[in-house]
């Protein structure tokens, strides 16, 4: 587990644009974290690494977008599906597949439907630069979490570390 912390939308950005110069056929990234917290900046940053041009958008009423770049882009946002069904009926399983990457926002409340193989990042706004900040300037930091699961993430953790060392984050025991 790798605790990071972002303090601006771009710098999440950049965060997973590092992180997708890592990523390879097949794989699959759950995003999550309340609404706000940067699942689709993410999203953006590593749709862009992956030499995508066009905008990156959630898809929280159409589910699934997407982009051709130098893997091919899916994207999903699965928090208005009401059963662990309605994921199979995305055809999750053949884009993984298909030689893309998968991103999900809101991947954890679907991962029980899931390959047991993807690379988790939870997203969580930092509460006590929050409240300590009187100015509103730190509504904007985010500490990430990234979880490696299965055999595919946890062979690359080293690699993943090494990506994200410039937003490594110990976190305190408040965190």
């Amino acid at each position: 587990m790798i605790f990071a912390r972002t303090t601006s939308p771009e710098q999440t950005k950049e965060l997973a644009a590092a992180l997708a110069e890592l990523a390879r056929p097949g794989d699959l990234v759950l995003l999550a974290g309340d609404l706000g917290a940067g699942k689709t900046a993410f999203t953006q940053g590593f749709g862009a690494a992956l030499g995508i041009d066009d905008l990156i958008t959630s898809p929280t009423f159409t589910l699934v977008n997407t982009y051709e770049g130098r893997l091919e882009l899916n994207h999903l946002d699965v928090y208005r599906l009401e059963a662990l069904g309605e994921v199979l009926d995305l055809g999750i399983p053949e884009m993984l597949d298909d030689g893309g990457v998968t991103v999900i926002e809101w991947g954890d409340s679907v991962a029980p439907a899931l390959p047991a193989d993807y690379l988790e990042i939870r997203f969580s706004f930092d509460e006590v630069a929050i409240s300590v900040d009187p100015t509103g300037a730190a509504d904007d930091v985010r500490v990430l979490e990234l979880v490696p699961v299965g055999a595919r993430w946890s062979a690359r953790i080293r690699a993943v570390a090494t990506a994200v060392a410039p937003w490594i984050h110990e976190p305190d025991g408040d965190d």
